[in-house]
């Protein structure tokens, strides 16, 4: 029961931290590009920042509320990255509705999702693995 509000804290400090990674002039370059690659607009910023906030809230809340982050939050975010490394776009941001599948390099591609992957992935165990059960069931196990 404490490990999966403790992986919904963490998830809340993680994507805090990736929302200020692109203000920190040490990884973006000339360009505005974080780590060379792509650059993040604000609506990126907004949705991991959504994310960090809704895990928080989760995790403060309850072992309910952070089942029920990982569970919603896994499986949206690892197929956005799936459809990411497959089109260039996921969906969201709203890209792929908005700006159709995109021309990459293939490392970009690589480089911007699976990170998304993992990250939807590990939640997705997290929903439906670790928290399995109910918390009343856990107490009394």
């Amino acid at each position: 029961m404490k490990t999966v509000r403790a992986f919904a804290w963490a998830y809340a400090l993680l994507f805090v931290g990736v929302t200020t990674l692109g203000y920190i002039p040490a990884f973006l370059d000339s360009q505005g590009n974080l780590f060379g690659l792509f650059k993040l607009q604000w609506w990126d910023d907004a949705l991991h920042l959504g994310s960090g906030l809704w895990a928080a809230i989760a995790a403060w809340t309850s072992y309910g509320a952070s089942r029920t982050y990982f569970r919603i939050f896994g499986p949206l975010y690892f197929f956005d990255g799936v459809l990411g490394l497959l089109t260039g776009m996921g969906y969201l941001d709203l890209g792929i509705f908005l700006h159709g599948p995109m021309a990459m390099p293939l490392s970009t591609r690589v480089a911007m999702n699976v990170p998304h992957i993992m990250i939807g992935g590990i939640a997705i165990l997290v929903g439906y693995a670790l928290a399995r059960r109910p918390a009343e069931t856990l107490a009394t196990a």
